[in-house]
């Protein structure tokens, strides 16, 4: 793949409940509440309740989210160091 070319990302959502995703690179954190994903795009995060990592596979860049979605949120930056800081204090 050229450097010009972006890989896929997809997002399938049904009844706001069972959400698929292609193209994530990693968890960059995860609780019932908020997920954050670095994607093939960006990173994306995922607010709702009761949310639960159904699948994840990094290999194949997919992954499975149940739970009650709110709001899909993408930005170019990365809450990885606040988390850290969160963990560590």
């Amino acid at each position: 793949m050229g450097k010009n070319q972006e890989k896929d990302h997809n997002i399938t959502l049904k009844n706001r409940k069972i959400m698929n995703l292609d193209g994530v690179n990693e968890v960059v954190s995860y609780n019932e509440d908020n997920i954050y994903l670095k994607t093939n795009l960006g990173y994306l995060e995922i607010k709702g309740k009761n949310l639960n990592i159904q699948k994840l596979n990094l290999e194949s860049e997919t992954v499975k989210i149940k739970g009650y979605i709110n709001n899909l949120i993408y930005t170019n930056k990365t809450k990885e160091k606040n988390f850290i800081k969160r963990m560590f204090k």
